[in-house]
C-alpha cells in the first residue's frame, strides 16, 4: 500500500496509473524498516512536518532488504518524486541510489544513516559518534575507569552502528593501553538482533567466568538482550547501556535493571529532514558551515543532538518532550511523581 497523505492505493504501479500529476509525490520518504518501535515515529513526525509544509509525501519501509529499496527507488522516481529522503538498508549500496535520482533530475538526502556517494545532497542525522562517547563516559564513571567490557554493535557496514562504537573504542583507548580495561567480547549483529546480543552477553559470561562490569549496546534492543543475559545469570551490578530510549529499556532504567540509555530524539530528526527537503525541492537550502566528509567530498549535514536518560531525567527528556507517555512508564511513576 502507498499513501499520498490520506489519497490510498495498491502497488506502486496503481499509484503511477491512478493518480494525476498533480498528486504525484514531491517527496519520497523511504525507510529501512518500520518493525522497530522508533520508525513508527520517524513517520509520524515527518509526514507531520511535511504536511505543514504542503510537501506531497508517500512513505515505503525496505523491510531491511537492499533489493527491495533499490526497487522503491525506481518506483518513486518513475512517479515523479523531486526529493528522497533515504534512510538505507546499506550505506556503501546507497551511493547507486544517489546517481539514479540524479539522473532524473532529483536529490537526495541521507537520513539516520550515512550514503556513501560524493554526490550526496544533504545528511540529516543524530550525533551517532556522541552516543558512542555518551555511553562510554558513563561506563568509566560507573566502573571507576576499570573492568571488563562487552561491546555490542549494529548491523555491520551500518553506518550507525560504525559511529557509535567509534565513540566508545576513541573513549576506551587510553584506558584499555594502561591495561585497566579489558574488552572481553566486541560483536556486530545482524538486523541489530536482540536475540544475537543475548547469546553474545551469554559467550562473554562465559568467557570472563561470570565476571562483567559494563556492556555497551548501539540500540535498545541489543541492550534488552543484554538485560535478559545478565538478569538470568543473576548478576545485578552490570552497567549497561542502551539507545533509542524504547519504552522497555526506559522501563528498565527506572528500575535499575539498566542503567542509562541515549535519547536519540525524532520529532526533531524527522522535522530537521522535512524542512531540508523543503528547502532542497524550493533551492533555498543553506548549505550552512557543518559538513562531513563522504567518498571524497565535504557532504552539508545537520546533525541532531542526544542526551543521556538516567531515572532522574526520564520526566523532562522523555514525557515533558513527549517523546513517551507516563502511561508508557509504569515503572517510572515514583520518580514522574517526585518530579511533579
Amino acid at each position: 500500500m502507498i499513501r499520498f497523505g490520506s489519497y490510498v492505493v495498491l502497488g506502486a504501479l496503481a499509484a503511477t496509473a491512478g493518480c494525476k500529476a498533480k498528486e504525484a509525490p514531491q517527496v519520497a520518504f523511504l525507510l529501512s524498516t518500520l518493525q522497530e518501535e522508533r520508525y513508527q515515529k520517524d513517520q509520524k513526525y515527518f509526514e507531520e512536518r511535511a504536511k505543514q509544509l504542503d510537501l506531497r509525501v508517500v512513505t515505503l519501509a525496505a523491510d531491511n532488504d537492499n533489493a527491495k529499496q533499490i526497487a522503491q527507488v525506481e518506483d518513486v522516481l518513475t512517479q515523479g518524486a523531486k526529493v528522497l529522503v533515504i534512510q538505507p538498508t546499506d550505506s556503501q549500496a546507497a551511493a547507486a541510489y544517489v546517481k539514479l535520482a540524479h539522473d532524473h533530475g532529483a536529490k537526495v538526502i541521507a537520513y539516520d544513516r550515512a550514503i556513501v556517494s560524493p554526490d550526496l545532497d544533504y545528511y540529516v542525522s543524530h550525533d551517532s559518534y556522541r552516543v558512542g562517547v555518551l555511553q562510554a563516559e558513563a561506563a568509566l564513571a560507573a566502573t571507576g575507569g576499570k573492568g571488563t567490557y562487552v561491546l555490542l554493535s549494529g548491523q555491520a557496514g551500518h553506518s550507525v552502528a560504525a559511529e557509535i562504537t567509534r565513540g566508545y573504542e576513541h573513549t576506551l583507548a587510553p584506558y584499555i593501553a594502561r591495561g585497566d580495561v579489558q574488552v572481553v567480547m566486541r560483536q556486530n549483529h545482524s538486523a541489530w538482533s536482540p536475540e544475537q546480543a543475548l547469546r553474545t552477553v551469554e559467550d562473554a559470561l562465559t568467557r570472563s567466568g561470570g565476571k562483567i562490569d559494563a556492556i555497551l549496546a548501539n540500540n535498545s534492543g541489543m541492550a534488552r538482550g543484554a538485560v535478559q543475559a545478565t538478569q538470568a545469570a543473576g548478576l545485578a551490578r552490570v552497567f549497561i547501556a542502551g539507545a533509542d530510549a524504547d519504552a522497555a529499556n526506559v522501563n528498565f532504567v527506572c528500575q535499575g535493571k539498566q542503567t542509562i540509555e541515549v535519547l536519540k530524539d525524532i520529532a526533531p530528526l524527522a522535522r530537521t529532514a522535512a524542512d531540508v527537503a523543503k528547502q532542497l525541492l524550493t533551492g533555498d537550502a543553506e548549505k550552512g558551515s557543518a559538513t562531513i566528509a563522504m567518498g571524497g567530498r565535504d557532504v552539508p549535514v545537520a546533525a541532531v543532538r542526544v542526551e543521556v536518560v538516567t531515572p532522574d531525567t526520564v520526566k523532562p527528556l522523555i514525557v515533558d518532550s513527549g517523546f513517551l507517555t507516563a502511561g508508557e512508564l509504569p515503572a517510572c511513576a515514583s520518580k514522574l511523581a517526585v518530579a511533579r
